[in-house]
């Protein structure tokens, strides 16, 4: 995930300062010297990180913490709020015009994702009751119209498209089709190139004068780390961007770009890009990606993440079967269908509190939720209603008829069991325990009880 790296050495250095019952300036200087270097390695701008650490240091020296009674926590309160600041303050939303359609103009270099984010915003707005229309103005790279098209059709967007003609005649003709069809937002899928030169330049200077855009958002791809910054810096004195939305901030990257283009361009980050589907993009939260930094996880966003993509009705059939004692492999394989709706395993664990920052002492494999869900399509729907039938030789079937091995069987059901037997102490003791992870989650964790290659 991005920032582990950065997250790991961060906790470091702040489990040293916990140490220690008593704060000296020497211990903060220390520390806030550990702090630059995991920024600069996170390829974060060097004047970034040194103004950075100025500040905190400025503040983590005064009265208030060397005199607190947790100087170590006062001064990871300093560090989390100068980590929002750096990042935005806020949360920046798109501005829309009063008198409709809201024009965006979608700009970057080839391989930063443009297109894909463009059919990814698009559908945003959509499931936000809006009649968003995509625009291919991108006439030069190979297969650049299909490509759109493919999106727009997955999205459920039309896409305006007028072959090779010019882009300036492009996005002014969508213009018109956008007022006679009732499109409230346009969004142009501009050129790119490999690398900025004068004729792209030039080309999205004259559709913005053309066109006159609301928004103009930079896709910048968080793989690129200072190159990024120094992308975000040459589009902005050119075209006054109003935003930007980095990408691939689901991957093992450094995460530099998204702590150093705010503090470089002033221009705010919009949105953030966190996996190949469609569906995963997500307004960029400053204060909550700080969290996430620090290891103190970002329940609004999972929340939100499990409101837009879990079935509430399916939940709540689980839930009451749960009370009832009634839960069988059914409902399991149900849940982990809807786990694995919520993106990777690894994603939603660093978002819960107390987990994100131990995530380096489990080996998280996805591919356990597979597996298991393997075993139960494997399962014959008599035994995956009742359980209790499975004997040895019917071990042997399933594990045959899903390619792993009996001992992973005989887990499962007793995980099952497990979960079975915790909701009958649950409802006899009329109160609530502390409740483990739901069954195969604890394997997923790694440790004892874990399916292999954890």
């Amino acid at each position: 995930m991005a920032f582990e790296g950065l997250s790991e050495k961060l906790s470091s250095a702040f489990k040293r300062l916990k140490n220690k019952g008593k704060l000296s300036e020497a211990d903060v200087k220390e520390a806030m010297r550990e702090v630059r270097l995991a920024l600069l390695e996170a390829d974060v701008n060097y004047k970034v990180a040194k103004e950075f650490t100025a500040k905190v240091t400025e503040r983590a020296v005064g009265a208030d913490v060397m005199e607190s009674l947790t100087p170590a926590q006062m001064v990871i309160k300093i560090v989390n709020e100068e980590l929002t600041n750096l990042m935005g303050s806020e949360v920046s939303r798109l501005e829309f015009s009063s008198t409709p359609p809201t024009v965006i103009m979608m700009c970057g270099l080839q391989g930063s994702g443009k297109t894909t984010h463009s059919g990814k915003l698009a559908l945003m707005l959509k499931n936000q009751n809006h009649r968003p229309l995509l625009v291919a103005c991108d006439v030069y790279r190979p297969a650049a119209i299909e490509q759109l098209k493919v999106v727009g059709d997955k999205a459920g967007v039309h896409v305006f498209e007028m072959g090779q003609d010019k882009p300036v005649k492009i996005a002014k003709e969508a213009i018109k089709h956008a007022k006679d069809y009732g499109n409230d937002v346009v969004i142009l899928d501009t050129a790119g190139r490999l690398h900025i030169d004068e004729e792209l330049m030039n080309e999205l200077k004259e559709l913005k004068a053309a066109v006159n855009p609301d928004e103009i958002l930079l896709v910048i791809d968080s793989m690129t780390g200072q190159d990024a910054v120094n992308v975000a810096k040459s589009f902005n004195e050119l075209l006054q961007i109003s935003g930007t939305i980095i990408t691939k901030l689901d991957g093992d990257t450094r995460g530099g770009a998204a702590l150093s283009v705010k503090a470089v361009t002033g221009c705010p980050i919009k949105f953030a890009g966190t996996g190949e589907k469609l569906e995963d993009i997500e307004a960029f939260h400053p204060d909550r990606m700080a969290s996430r930094i620090l290891g103190m996880g970002d329940m609004l966003t999972l929340i939100e993440q499990a409101e837009q993509k879990l079935d509430e009705k399916k939940a709540e059939e689980v839930a009451k079967k749960m009370l009832q004692n009634k839960m069988d492999f059914n409902d399991l394989l149900d849940q982990f269908g809807q786990i694995k709706k919520m993106g990777p395993l690894k994603g939603i664990l660093s978002k819960i509190p107390g987990v994100g920052n131990k995530l380096d002492d489990a080996d998280i494999n996805d591919r356990a939720i597979d597996w298991m869900q393997a075993i139960i399509l494997s399962m014959t729907p008599a035994e995956r209603a009742k359980p209790d039938l499975i004997n040895p030789s019917r071990k042997r079937r399933i594990a045959a008829g899903s390619g792993r091995s009996v001992e992973e069987v005989n887990r499962l059901l007793k995980q099952l069991r497990e979960m079975q037997k915790m909701m009958r102490q649950f409802n006899s003791k009329g109160k609530k325990r502390r409740m483990r992870m739901p069954p195969g989650m604890e394997g997923m964790m790694g440790g004892s009880g874990g399916f292999p290659g954890f």
